[in-house]
């Protein structure tokens, strides 16, 4: 049983890297890996692997270290991806479209079930042998599938107006790659992915190393 307590953002947001690294060493068979070997390999500190952990039980054994089947089977748990998750695209576009022949949702246990745009060149194309309905149908679609995630890749000025549809049809959570903030109601969860922040962060950072090698000089 996972420990019951509030985990920090920052945890979460290492839980998905964690699992990468542990899944790539199942791939070249390491069945066990200590905390300061897995810290080595990802830049963090080994005291910061186990705290990390045992936020969710620990998973390791004093002296062995961790098994990595059974590291990676408690973070797919952890992280729901055994539970196959049910997912539409609002949007159609370059990313949308990107999105939807993205191959890794489907080997992580996330099903594209529906594609909605409002493009009459869009409307009834298929992608994936997913075919596009107009957005009208959206509502409908969300009751009788019970999905749980909708992804917005729509302008930023009918974001909201789109969010709004999805949790009037029952949504659960909202990837949202627009540019807008979006306010929902209830319990509806959505986590905001802003792509122009990451490309800036990056840009910061190759700024600094130029900096530096500026006063070298």
């Amino acid at each position: 049983m996972f420990k019951k307590k509030n985990i920090s953002l920052a945890v979460i947001r290492r839980l998905p890297r964690y699992l990468r690294y542990v899944e790539d060493l199942l791939n070249h068979d390491v069945m066990r890996i200590s905390s300061s070997e897995l810290s080595q390999r990802m830049g963090y500190t080994a005291s910061q692997v186990r705290q990390d952990f045992n936020n969710f039980g620990g998973f390791g054994q004093q002296g062995y270290g961790y098994s990595t089947q059974v590291l990676y089977e408690n973070l797919v748990k952890i992280l729901g991806l055994d539970r196959n998750f049910k997912m539409v695209i609002v949007g159609v576009g370059n990313l949308g479209q990107a999105l939807a022949n993205y191959a890794n949702f489907y080997k992580k246990g996330f099903r594209l079930i529906g594609l909605f745009d409002i493009d009459p060149q869009k409307v009834g194309k298929a992608i994936r042998d997913i075919k596009i309905e107009h957005v009208d149908k959206l509502k409908d679609f969300i009751r009788k599938n019970d999905v749980d995630i909708g992804v917005l890749c729509v302008p930023a000025n009918v974001a909201q107006e789109v969010a709004d549809i999805m949790v009037e049809g029952g949504i659960k959570g909202i990837w949202n790659f627009t540019a807008k903030e979006i306010e929902v109601k209830g319990d509806v969860v959505v986590e905001n992915v802003h792509l122009i922040d990451s490309l800036m962060v990056l840009s910061y950072k190759l700024n600094e190393k130029l900096l530096e090698k500026e006063k070298v000089k």
